[in-house]
């Protein structure tokens, strides 16, 4: 099973932007443990990070035929960009939504998600573990193993 973890804005940015939110991990730091977890579940990752939306929109448009799922944090693209949505529904590749912060508890314009009604699932709040839980969930569901 090939599962894809593409990453939006400013998220190569992590460690050092805002610790007081986001944590002191890096991107770095959370790719090698899903690589660890990963090996767990037996899959194979793709990692990509994108500050364009036109770019991350290639980045979802590349998944078709390549992988079985996918593991989005699209970032602030998550409140405003329909073409990100558009992309992820228009390739038919499930995934899980993604959020380090609980986007809910924050700003008023962060508490809208243009992604969640495409999504198998949608995580937030729960910091960088949240990419484990994101891709266990996703794994198992992928598999049928979870009920919906």
């Amino acid at each position: 099973m090939k599962i894809a973890v593409i990453n939006g804005p400013n998220l190569n940015l992590l460690g050092t932007r805002e610790p007081e939110l986001y944590g002191t991990a890096t991107l770095s730091d959370i790719e090698a443990g899903l690589l660890k977890v990963a090996k767990e579940l037996g899959v194979e990752l793709s990692f990509s990070q994108h500050n364009g939306e036109g770019e991350m929109i290639d980045a979802v448009q590349g998944l078709r035929g390549r992988v079985d799922g996918a593991v989005v944090n699209a970032a602030a693209y998550t409140h405003t960009s329909l073409a990100i949505r558009d992309a992820l529904v228009g390739v038919r590749v499930p995934f899980v939504e993604l959020h380090i912060t609980n986007i809910f508890s924050r700003e008023p314009e962060r508490r809208h998600s243009t992604l969640a009604d495409a999504a198998l699932a949608v995580i937030c709040g729960f910091g960088t573990y949240g990419y484990e839980l994101a891709l266990r969930g996703l794994v198992k569901r992928l598999h049928g193993s979870v009920n919906v």
